[in-house]
């Protein structure tokens, strides 16, 4: 999965318990964050990770209520988000810092930093087992967007070039299942027609898989199943959430969610998918049942506020189901903590 949870500074919203009756959303609260880069939930310590983006310095750190118990500062454009395998561990891609930062997850203080070449600007992180990949490219519109591999425990963790002869307009969005094996999936954001590359993980190296274009326009999300066998995507020129299996991109499922989809997140069972558009309809997320033909679940938000790329996220238990959302042109984000009945 690309990444567990986003907490909601906010309201919490208690989800209807039947099939289709939307929960009364209230706002959600801004956090102190200049913009919104990527969340993470640290199940384990019940605590919830949100960065601010490139124009952040910080990474905010709430509890499961959604009340902000800490920012870590010098997080220098603090974007990309990820876990290690045994949750000990945050790893934070610094998009103005040109590195990697390690952060204990207990005593919320950073440990490590890992430089990634001056002019580098990792954006985007995902794990395969130990290893952590990264998106990185600082300048859009050259095709100079690669892709870079921490592995901590080598003698030189760092190494970058390692998408092979695929190139990449930005820097690529990278998600994981967490496999040792992958699939580590790569897609380019915002493209009029966006690709998708397929790579497994083979002795610490990518080789190259199945490639398209299949997800259409506009992509801006992409989830992977803890066992790799199917990703799903979220492109603004498509109007449903898409499955397509990894090994060839076949099509595996459509899922409604109106026009300008931005964000989709599969619960840690693979079992639900969220649905988040960037759109005024009061239904702004849907929850389905993988493989189910209609929503069991709504979320409506207030109105004015609409869900941000890749701001879905489940807690472990998928009794909680984050969302981040943005006010009309308000660039700081607020939480919202949504009670999803698949949990209970």
């Amino acid at each position: 999965m690309r990444r567990s949870v986003l907490a909601g500074l906010g309201a919490v919203v208690a989800m209807a318990a039947s099939a289709l009756v939307a929960p009364a959303a209230s706002a959600g609260q801004e956090l102190p964050l200049p913009g919104f880069g990527d969340i993470v939930v640290d199940d384990a310590h019940e605590r919830v990770f949100v960065s601010g983006g490139g124009a952040g310095n910080g990474i905010v750190v709430t509890d499961f209520s959604g009340r902000v118990r800490r920012t870590i500062p010098n997080q220098l454009g603090a974007d990309g988000l990820v876990l290690s395998a045994d949750g000990t561990r945050l790893y934070a891609a610094l998009s103005a810092g040109d590195a990697i930062s390690v952060i204990d997850t207990a005593t919320l203080t950073e440990t490590a930093r890992y430089a990634t070449g001056a002019g580098t600007c990792p954006t985007h992180l995902a794990r395969t087992s130990d290893l952590v990949w990264f998106g990185y490219g600082c300048v859009d519109g050259t095709w100079s967007g690669k892709i870079g591999k921490l592995d901590p425990a080598a003698a030189q963790p760092v190494s970058g070039d390692q998408q092979k002869d695929v190139r990449y307009q930005r820097a690529p969005l990278v998600s994981s299942g967490g496999g040792a094996n992958g699939p580590l999936v790569a897609g380019q954001l915002s493209l009029s027609q966006s690709l998708v590359q397929v790579y497994s993980v083979d002795g610490g190296g990518l080789t190259v898989g199945a490639t398209g274009d299949v997800v259409g326009a506009g992509l801006y999300d992409v989830d992977v199943t803890t066992d790799g066998t199917t990703l799903y995507s979220a492109a603004g020129g498509r109007d449903r959430a898409e499955a397509f299996a990894s090994a060839d991109l076949a099509r595996r499922g459509a899922y409604a969610a109106r026009p300008r989809p931005v964000a989709a997140a599969l619960s840690p069972d693979d079992r639900h998918l969220a649905v988040g558009a960037l759109t005024t309809d009061p239904n702004d997320v849907l929850v389905y049942e993988v493989g189910g033909t209609t929503p069991v679940d709504t979320v409506a938000l207030d109105s004015g506020e609409t869900v941000q790329p890749r701001g879905l996220a489940w807690s472990a238990d998928k009794e909680h189901l984050f969302v981040v959302t943005r006010y009309q042109n308000d660039p700081e984000p607020h939480l919202e903590v949504e009670r999803h009945p698949a949990g209970r």
